[in-house]
């Protein structure tokens, strides 16, 4: 073979050798890219639906609830529950087989219950103790005491708050006193950082990098988990308000409407039921300000209401407050109870 036939040959083997590696590539960018097949377990990397469709997210006037002490009030938001576990559905009854991503919405947190969180969460674990919060706009201040060469110093943090990128919260720490001086005018250059302060991992969800505190919605909320692209974090005593999307917090509005939680489209579980097609919507039936809602402890408020099926096919659940009047729960009708007419079957539930 001659010279030209040789280049001619080695042209065309490495055309083969392109072509095989480009399917090969193609082959598994193919995998890579499929949710289902490569998404990580978490609540915080959620699955949109495949074949069943999305479900859509309403709420109105929620307060949610993490532990006894932490609430949270959803005035509105509008968004999507997406699955956090490849294959298998969201369920009311797993708080983190789903995380609700928000197009849209407006939530207020109290101050005081900020400070209670901190207090028995942040200070457990962190030197921070008797931690105080307040501040107006987008200035934040967190007092407190730090045990520092063997004695107990006040401590006083400033810092902007703003929406993060990633839909996290950003604390950008401006000022840090010891003693109510700054930390670099006392003698003996006692070093002090935001780390030294909150420790360096505080609590699930609270990240500390240089003078920057990051807090994650996802993990800091109650339950349902709740991420999205947050435009606005303000302290407005006695509230901290958190804005997604681009939408107005037009109060007296929002007021009128009633409480609610609405679910539609895509596949849903929920105790022993799995619902197509979603149409499922608890409402408060508790007439008062807001719905208060627990998702840990749903099936409990579900039993003191009542629920009736729509012409369209959905399910409306009314549900009263949590620690409303106790009742007992109903036990379900026995076999022994359907076999003797004679005996008398639950009575209905009185119409409001």
């Amino acid at each position: 073979m001659n010279s030209k036939g040789y280049v001619v040959a080695a042209v065309i083997a490495v055309v083969l050798v392109v072509s095989l590696l480009w399917l090969t590539l193609a082959r598994s960018n193919r995998h890579a890219a499929d949710p289902v097949a490569s998404s990580p377990k978490s609540a915080t990397a959620a699955l949109p639906g495949v074949a069943d469709g999305t479900t859509t997210v309403y709420a109105h006037n929620l307060r949610l609830r993490k532990g006894p002490t932490f609430q949270v009030y959803v005035r509105w938001l509008r968004g999507r529950m997406l699955r956090t576990r490849a294959g298998r559905n969201p369920s009311l009854d797993d708080q983190d087989s789903f995380v609700f991503e928000i197009d849209k919405g407006v939530i207020h947190v109290n101050i005081g219950d900020i400070q209670n969180y901190l207090n028995t969460s942040l200070a457990q674990n962190g030197p921070l103790k008797n931690i105080k919060v307040s501040g107006e706009g987008n200035e934040l201040k967190l007092s407190g005491t730090v045990h520092k060469l063997l004695m107990p110093l006040p401590v006083e943090i400033k810092g902007t708050l703003s929406p993060a990128p990633d839909g996290r919260i950003h604390l950008h720490v401006t000022k840090i006193d010891v003693l109510k001086m700054p930390v670099k005018a006392l003698m003996g250059g006692l070093k002090l950082d935001i780390k030294g302060v909150v420790g360096s991992s505080p609590v699930e969800g609270v990240e500390a990098v240089g003078d920057e505190l990051y807090l994650n919605t996802t993990s800091l909320l109650p339950p349902p988990h709740i991420r999205g692209k947050l435009t606005s974090v303000t302290m407005q005593a006695p509230d901290v308000i958190v804005i997604y999307g681009n939408t107005e917090n037009d109060e007296a509005e929002l007021a009128q409407w009633h409480n609610f939680l609405r679910l539609r489209g895509g596949t849903v579980g929920f105790g022993k039921l799995t619902m197509s097609n979603t149409d499922l919507t608890l409402i408060d039936a508790s007439n008062d300000a807001w719905f208060d809602l627990d998702l840990t402890k749903y099936q409990t408020q579900l039993v003191k209401g009542y629920s009736r099926m729509t012409a369209e096919g959905g399910l409306e659940m009314y549900m009263p407050d949590i620690g409303s009047q106790s009742v007992s729960l109903p036990n379900a009708v026995p076999l022994t109870t359907l076999k003797d007419r004679k005996l008398p079957l639950p009575a209905a539930p009185v119409k409001k």
